[in-house]
């Protein structure tokens, strides 16, 4: 069994934007999985640079709200609410509400810095 502690975990900048916290990788784990989790947090009225994937990825909304924009839609999310975000796709996320937006993303295959591509 692999436990990671929120409390024990430190919070990064992220290149996108956004504050985060690493929680799954295929190199801390023991049983060697092929997904990445990580936490993200984003202020009122800021969002993440525009980017792109080569892995797939599903974000799932723990607090606050936001405007998820993919390719040419745009989806609004709430707490609770999940989306899954195909490879390749561009893509940001903003906060559009007034608290602290906080959200995981599950990437598969795990994130690699070689696979992610900024757009601006």
């Amino acid at each position: 069994m692999s436990l990671r502690k929120n409390s024990e975990i430190q919070s990064i900048d992220g290149k996108e934007g956004s504050k985060m916290k690493e929680y799954f990788q295929p190199y801390n784990t023991l049983n060697g999985i092929n997904y990445s989790v990580a936490q993200f947090t984003l202020d009122p009225g800021k969002r993440s640079k525009l980017h792109k994937l080569s892995s797939s990825e599903i974000y799932y909304v723990l607090e606050g709200s936001a405007s998820l924009n993919i390719d040419e839609d745009t989806f609004q999310l709430e707490k609770d609410d999940s989306v899954y975000v195909a490879p390749n796709s561009k893509q940001f996320i903003e906060n559009s509400g007034s608290g602290i937006l906080r959200f995981l993303c599950i990437v598969q295959p795990a994130w690699k810095a070689e696979n992610e591509i900024l757009l601006e």
